[in-house]
């Protein structure tokens, strides 16, 4: 994804989430627009915001995204942004382990689900990387219920090689 976009009821109090605790500055606006990046932004590392205080709270639901994902570098990296997120008084999850990678969660104040997610240890882990993706690849943790899941999932065909 090139940036996510958010809509908020107030803007002050996410954009000092992202400035001050996440490492994101405010790069510029446009039609009510305000993009944040992190790292100089660039695809990939950027959030817009449109501070609408007049809308109504989202929900779940078909067509909603569930969750933001950052990618942080390390467990180092990840656990000292979480200890800025809790001190600001949000309530960022322990470090949760899974398999491919480690992951916190928290709702930034508008309510929006953030996960901090680190790079590895990868999804190589478990796959030769020429052959990523062709088969279900399961946690350990799921392995005992793959017939149900499998029984569950579209029907897949690889694409024909186009040389």
């Amino acid at each position: 994804m090139h940036s996510v976009r958010l809509w908020e009821r107030k803007l002050a109090h996410t954009q000092a989430i992202l400035t001050q605790r996440m490492g994101f500055d405010l790069l510029g606006t446009e039609d009510g627009w305000h993009r944040f990046g992190v790292e100089g932004g660039g695809s990939g590392s950027l959030v817009e915001i449109k501070e609408l205080p007049e809308e109504r709270r989202g929900q779940w639901g078909t067509g909603s995204v569930h969750h933001v994902a950052w990618r942080v570098k390390d467990s180092e990296e990840q656990m000292a942004l979480r200890e800025g997120i809790a001190s600001a008084g949000l309530r960022p999850t322990p470090q949760i382990d899974r398999f491919w990678f480690k992951s916190v969660y928290f709702k930034e104040p508008g309510g929006v689900l953030f996960e901090l997610a680190t790079d590895g240890p990868g999804f190589d882990r478990d796959e030769d990387m020429e052959h990523l993706g062709e088969q279900l690849i399961l946690p350990p943790w799921l392995e005992t219920q793959r017939e149900e899941i499998e029984a569950a999932l579209p029907s897949l065909e690889m694409p024909a090689n186009r040389a």
